[in-house]
């Protein structure tokens, strides 16, 4: 059933500023707050933030709704969606996300920042080069399995996100309602 702008009249959970700790602790206060039996829906704006908090939030969804799959959770995006906010949408079904007018998606890789600096014994340098690779590695796998959930049940191909996700891709509400990335906009 598609939800309505007053179905949003009084979301359970309350957003906004940098995805961070903060805001985790915020979040699970509200969510185990929230009642059992009725619509919960998970008001967010921000503009980006620790993509591993966004996951860490997302998987408090996934496992909320396996407990409770009577109870439906949506997610009300505002104003601004960036970077990890994006991400913590993805752990939404894409019939459970919903954006305000005017409301903008972004979409990029992870960044990494890091020095390296080659000291030691030869297989020493070797082994910390390999460290750092094997963390890109990873972390590529992890931003991916975030853009597969994101672009499920939607128009997107995998290769449109991978084309457009390393300069930044910025997603009008209208958009994302045409990509499929949402159910609707209130």
């Amino acid at each position: 059933m598609t939800l309505k702008s007053e179905d949003f009249r009084c979301p359970s959970i309350l957003l906004s500023g940098p995805v961070d700790y903060n805001m985790y602790n915020s979040f699970r206060q509200q969510l185990d707050a929230a009642p059992a039996d009725e619509l919960v829906a998970v008001e967010l704006t921000t503009l980006g933030g620790d993509p591993e908090v966004a996951r860490l939030m997302g998987e408090d969804i996934r496992l909320r709704s396996e407990w409770a799959p009577e109870q439906r959770i949506v997610f009300l995006g505002k104003a601004a969606i960036y970077s990890a906010g994006t991400t913590f949408m993805s752990f939404f079904a894409r019939e459970n996300r919903y954006l305000t007018r005017g409301t903008r998606l972004m979409i990029h890789e992870r960044n990494i920042s890091k020095t390296l600096q080659i000291e030691g014994s030869l297989t020493t340098c070797i082994a910390s080069l390999q460290a750092t690779l094997n963390e890109i590695h990873a972390s590529i796998a992890i931003q991916n399995e975030g853009f597969e959930n994101l672009i499920v049940g939607s128009k997107v191909t995998m290769d449109q996100v991978l084309e457009r996700a390393p300069s930044n891709w910025y997603i009008e509400v209208s958009e994302a309602l045409e990509l499929g990335l949402i159910e609707g906009v209130v």
